[in-house]
């Protein structure tokens, strides 16, 4: 019985050993373009009635520039870690938009944070060399967008202007820096 029990052990112990290896650490792009559809759907067209408001803002498409190289540098995908972040602190607030699908900004926001909570080992990657240009990039324009939502008071029509930039860095990720994501079955 004794021996029984110390096999059992041993194999619980392998299993639990084998299943609590790190996990790689690269975003998954199955979430990242679920969190596009999201957003893309929680409030469906930009507003006639924002039209006014409108503002446009420089995309900082350097940020995410692969340099001929099949893949991004780590320091690029880091700059895909940072958008994410950064989407995270802007929905952070208590000020958001009520006139949106409400369940879905909710799922939007869960999965967001679970993307940067489970990447943040990310940062720690080896190769930063261009990084610190990458993220001055992304400051800048996430804090046109913050000054956005607090020049117009967190209105309707700025969440509007904030959710219409979102989507297009979202989709620019999607579409030129899709494989430096992580698919668990690309189709």
């Amino acid at each position: 019985m004794a021996i029984q029990t110390i096999t059992w052990m041993s194999a619980f112990l392998c299993l639990v050993q084998v299943f609590s290896m790190p996990m790689p650490c690269q975003l998954q792009g199955q979430l990242v373009r679920t969190t596009h559809n999201l957003l893309r759907d929680m409030g469906g067209h930009f507003p006639l009635e924002c039209l006014q408001e409108n503002v446009v803002m420089s995309f900082p498409a350097t940020a995410f520039a692969t340099s001929g190289a099949p893949q991004l540098s780590s320091s690029g995908a880091k700059a895909i870690y940072e958008t994410l972040k950064n989407i995270d602190t802007l929905f952070g607030t208590d000020e958001l938009p009520t006139m949106w699908d409400q369940q879905k900004l909710e799922y939007f926001q869960n999965i967001i944070y679970r993307q940067t909570e489970e990447s943040k080992c990310m940062m720690s990657s080896v190769d930063t060399s261009d990084y610190p240009i990458r993220a001055e990039g992304l400051k800048t324009y996430f804090g046109n967008i913050a000054a956005v939502l607090t020049e117009k008071n967190f209105s309707y029509c700025a969440w509007e202007v904030v959710r219409k930039e979102l989507l297009y860095t979202l989709e620019f990720i999607l579409k030129h820096n899709s494989d430096s994501l992580l698919w668990s079955n690309r189709t």
